[in-house]
């Protein structure tokens, strides 16, 4: 999406869009709780080391390539900083791709597993709903079940679809990202599905959110991407069954041979002809990104910090009492 100074001013009388400041993108109607996160435009680059080791991230996808796609990039930073990470996939794919709807699930459960292989998650877990039908089923079935992983594998961070997203006509998108974040929220709390705790689970307080929208949306954060853009392409270039990755690199390559010509692109074996395919097409939108904030590949985002997703303020009280706080 090109920069822009958008606004859309009301909706069923609620208050009106604040605009991103400059260099950001503006948004779409947001609630009030949503409203308070901050807008400024902040570029997360690369960490040294393992900073974030002991976290846990959730990277949640309706399909197995929405996050090769769109949100690999940050997911494998995140991984190579130290997150333990676990991938998740709401439907079944059983349409993308040739040959009967059986041999199309198979085919994209293999190609799901291998990107979670690629990109080093730790599990992958597969909830299996009919693949283009999921605003057939009950969001409260989804929501146990996301809060229940989130419990079991302490997740701090999230990484998928944005749930304010616009113009989106995949129902599976919205409704995962739906789900996901009213999972999020209900997670950290007691009261929800209170057997969990007698199973030995507590409650999963989510601090981070970083959510995706194909459409227009209130980006506040810029990933660079740069040092995993490798990573991203080769989770893409296992998605053999669907999306615009696997082997069409090798393909393009031998029918360019069959009538004796050749790109200098795609020289080499097939695997790095299909790499190089995908960051030249497939992965443009990253590099053009990218460019705009100074970057050689990057990634949007509208993130939520722990300030809001902590508690709305808990922060500023906690702060306030250390500071000002005197002996009686």
């Amino acid at each position: 999406m090109e920069r822009r100074d958008w606004m859309q001013a009301m909706l069923a009388g609620s208050a009106g869009l604040a605009a991103a400041s400059a260099g950001a993108q503006t948004g779409v109607y947001m609630p009030a709780t949503h409203a308070r996160q901050d807008t400024e435009l902040y570029i997360e680059r690369d960490e040294p080391g393992l900073p974030h080791q002991g976290k846990v991230l959730a990277a949640i996808q309706p399909h197995n390539d929405d996050m090769p796609i769109y949100y690999a990039g940050a997911a494998a930073k995140m991984i190579n900083e130290g997150y333990t990470a676990y991938l998740i996939r709401t439907t079944n794919d059983e349409k993308p791709g040739p040959g009967t709807l059986a041999d199309t699930n198979k085919a994209n459960e293999i190609d799901n597993f291998e990107v979670g292989r690629v990109m080093g998650f730790k599990k992958v877990y597969d909830l299996g709903y009919r693949n283009h039908r999921m605003d057939n089923v009950s969001i409260v079935e989804v929501r146990a079940r996301l809060i229940f992983l989130f419990r079991l594998l302490k997740v701090n961070t999230i990484i998928t679809y944005d749930t304010w997203g616009h113009y989106d006509r995949n129902p599976d998108h919205w409704m995962t990202a739906r789900a996901v974040e009213t999972a999020l929220w209900m997670a950290g709390g007691r009261k929800d599905y209170p057997e969990h705790f007698d199973a030995g689970l507590e409650p999963s307080r989510i601090r981070e959110t970083y959510y995706y929208a194909r459409g227009p949306q209130l980006v506040n954060r810029i990933v660079d991407i740069s040092s995993v853009i490798d990573v991203k392409a080769k989770s893409l270039q296992v998605c053999q069954t669907q999306g615009p990755g696997g082997s069409r690199g090798s393909r393009l390559k031998r029918e360019l041979a069959g009538k004796g010509l050749q790109l200098p692109l795609l020289r080499g074996d097939d695997e790095s002809a299909d790499i190089a395919y995908i960051k030249e097409f497939a992965l443009e939108h990253n590099r053009t990104l990218g460019r705009k904030y100074g970057l050689e590949w990057a990634e949007k985002y509208h993130y939520w910090g722990p300030s809001v997703l902590a508690g709305q303020g808990t922060g500023r009280v906690n702060s306030y009492v250390e500071e000002n706080a005197v002996p009686l």
